[in-house]
C-alpha cells in the first residue's frame, strides 16, 4: 500500500496586527475551543491566551499541557474547558510528549489509520517548564523538527506553587523566592533569561516569535504562522498573572501593552528561511519603564537607582531592534530623574526613625 501523504491546514492571517484588544474585528472566527468554566483567577493572563491561541488554531486542534497553574486551574475534578483533545505530561517532558503526538499522526496518515487534515498541534508550557525544567525536550522536539508549535506562556514566575522565581522573572521581581531586604534591596539581582532568542539562535530552521496578550490579533497571526510553517515552532506570549504581579484585576490588557511600550518585551520574528530578524512590529508610543512598573505590587519596593538599571535594560533592548530612543528615555535611565516606588519610600521613611 503506498505512502497517503500528510495534508496540512493553512490558516490565513487576520489584519490590523497592532490592534488593541478592545477593537471589535469581524474576521475573528467563531469558534471557542476554549471554553468559560475553568478556575483561573480573574483576569488570568495564560487562561486570555490560552483562548486567544485556540481561536486562531480552531476546532481541529489538539492541546498538549505540561504541569503548570493552567494544568492545575483547568483540569480539577474531572472537569475541562476545552472542546478539543487535551492532554496533561510532565512538566519536563513538554517537548518529547508533543513530538510524539505529531509523530504518531504523520505515522497514522501515511498508513491510513487517520483520515483528514493533519491536526493543529499546540503545546502549552509555562516560563517554569519551557525555560527551566522542560527546556532540554523541547530543544529536542525543535532540533528534530517536529511538526508543532511549542509556545511559551510567560508569568515569569512559578504561579501554580506560590510564586517562586524562575528564569524569567525579571530584575527586580518580588517572588517568596526573591524577597526584598537590607542586604538585596531591589529582591531580584538578575535579568531573565532571553529565551525565545535561545530558540531562534539554536534552532534557526524554527520559526520563532514573540507576542503578547496585549495585542491579540499580532498574538492570533503568529500562532497561525507557527501552524502553517511546515516543521517546529515556537511562539513566547507574555501573560500577567494578577496573583503573582499584584495589580487590578481589570489591568491584564494593559499590562499586555504596556510591557511592549516600555521596552521590557521587545516582540519580533525569526524568518527561518532568511535566517534575520524582524523587528517591524512597533508600539504605538514609546514609555518609560517607571509607568509599567508602578501598576504592580511586585515592584513597589524598588528604588530610583533600581528603576533606572531597568530603563537602561530597555533602551538596550530598543536599541537592539534598530529604534531610536526619544531624549526622555535617555534622562529616565539616570537615577537622579527618578522617585522611589511607593512601598519603598514608606520604608525607607519608617527606616529613619528607628
Amino acid at each position: 500500500m503506498p505512502a497517503i501523504e500528510v495534508e496540512r491546514q493553512i490558516l490565513p492571517i487576520l489584519g490590523s496586527p497592532n490592534q488593541g484588544a478592545r477593537f471589535y474585528n469581524p474576521e475573528l472566527p467563531s469558534s471557542e475551543p476554549f471554553v468559560p468554566g475553568h478556575r483561573t483567577c480573574a483576569g488570568c493572563g495564560p487562561s486570555i491566551q490560552y483562548r486567544m491561541t485556540s481561536k486562531a488554531s480552531g476546532d481541529n486542534t489538539i492541546l498538549v499541557g505540561p504541569t503548570g497553574c493552567m494544568y492545575v486551574a483547568n483540569s480539577s475534578y474531572l472537569c475541562t474547558p476545552y472542546n478539543v483533545p487535551w492532554a496533561h505530561t510532565q512538566i519536563g517532558s513538554a517537548g518529547s510528549f508533543t513530538a510524539g503526538v505529531a509523530a504518531a499522526y504523520e505515522a497514522m496518515i501515511r498508513k491510513g489509520k487517520w483520515k483528514g487534515a493533519f491536526p493543529n498541534i499546540i503545546c502549552e508550557a509555562g516560563d517554569g517548564s519551557a525555560s527551566d525544567i522542560g527546556l532540554a525536550s523541547i530543544s529536542g522536539a525543535l532540533y528534530r523538527n517536529h511538526d508543532c508549535l511549542i509556545i511559551c506562556y510567560d508569568n515569569e514566575q512559578y504561579a501554580n506553587t506560590g510564586i517562586q522565581a524562575s528564569s524569567r522573572t525579571p530584575y527586580g521581581g518580588m517572588t517568596t523566592f526573591s524577597p526584598p531586604g537590607p542586604l538585596v534591596p531591589e529582591a531580584k539581582k538578575l535579568f531573565p533569561k532571553d529565551l525565545a532568542r535561545m530558540m531562534a539562535a539554536g534552532h534557526p530552521h524554527c520559526y520563532v516569535a514573540t507576542a503578547s496578550v496585549g495585542y491579540p490579533i499580532d498574538l492570533m497571526n503568529k500562532v497561525r504562522k507557527g501552524l502553517n510553517h511546515k516543521g517546529a515552532a515556537y511562539l513566547m506570549v507574555y501573560t500577567p498573572c494578577q496573583k503573582g504581579f499584584v495589580y487590578e484585576t481589570p489591568r491584564s490588557i494593559d499590562l499586555g501593552r504596556l510591557v511592549v511600550e516600555c521596552g521590557l518585551y521587545p516582540i519580533w520574528e525569526w524568518n527561518p528561511e532568511k535566517r534575520a530578524y524582524d523587528y517591524s512590529f512597533r508600539p504605538q508610543s514609546m514609555r518609560p519603564v517607571s509607568e509599567y512598573l508602578k501598576l504592580q505590587g511586585r515592584f513597589g519596593h524598588l528604588h530610583a537607582e533600581h528603576i533606572a538599571t531597568l530603563q537602561k535594560f530597555a533602551n538596550e533592548q530598543w536599541r537592539m531592534m534598530g529604534v531610536q530612543l526619544p531624549e526622555a528615555l535617555i534622562q529616565a535611565a539616570d537615577a537622579k530623574n527618578l522617585v522611589n516606588m511607593a512601598a519603598a519610600a514608606e520604608a525607607e521613611a519608617v527606616a529613619q526613625t528607628l
